[in-house]
């Protein structure tokens, strides 16, 4: 069995330090902390770039809020009849111009797409619009939108406009 004085165990000890400190200069735990830091700045110089084309973009829209004209009433209205490529759905008894922003939100945009409408697209525009269930059948809009989409506005003022059938 081997003893050890407490001089051994003294210099041991020393000699374990020294070559813990030693072996850590020399594993370049410095390159890994300068890594770090680089890193660091590079993402604190992204983030002030974000941030400095959000203040812009923020600057810019506030500018265009302070040049657009007023909204008036029929607005709406206005600018889906003058997009081309779109019908006036309000032209269909009972669809309004809230409902036939929430029917081209829905990318319903001409009176040949509500013609072909399937139960179950029915049943989800109505759901979106906050309608009650089966309106769109019990209001005809497929029927009147084929008169509409085939040219036929005189038969469809004839067949549709004298009703009084509530929303």
């Amino acid at each position: 069995m081997m003893t050890f004085t407490l001089n051994e165990i003294v210099l041991l000890g020393l000699m374990l330090l020294i070559g813990l400190f030693l072996g850590l200069m020399m594993s370049g735990r410095g390159k890994y902390k300068r890594l770090w830091r680089e890193e660091q700045l590079l993402h604190n110089q992204t983030r002030q770039d974000r941030d400095t084309r959000v203040e812009a973009a923020n600057a810019r829209i506030a500018e265009m809020e302070t040049h657009r004209g007023p909204i008036g009433p029929g607005t709406a209205k206005a600018v889906a009849g003058a997009t081309q490529g779109r019908d006036d759905l309000t032209v269909i008894r009972t669809i309004t111009d809230q409902d036939q922003i929430a029917l081209n939100e829905a990318g319903y945009h001409r009176y040949a797409q509500i013609a072909t409408m399937s139960a179950e697209q029915q049943a989800t525009v109505e759901a979106r619009m906050g309608r009650t269930p089966g309106l769109i059948a019990r209001e005809e809009w497929p029927e009147q939108a084929r008169l509409l989409n085939k040219g036929n506005r005189d038969e469809h003022l004839r067949l549709y406009e004298s009703r009084n059938t509530p929303v």
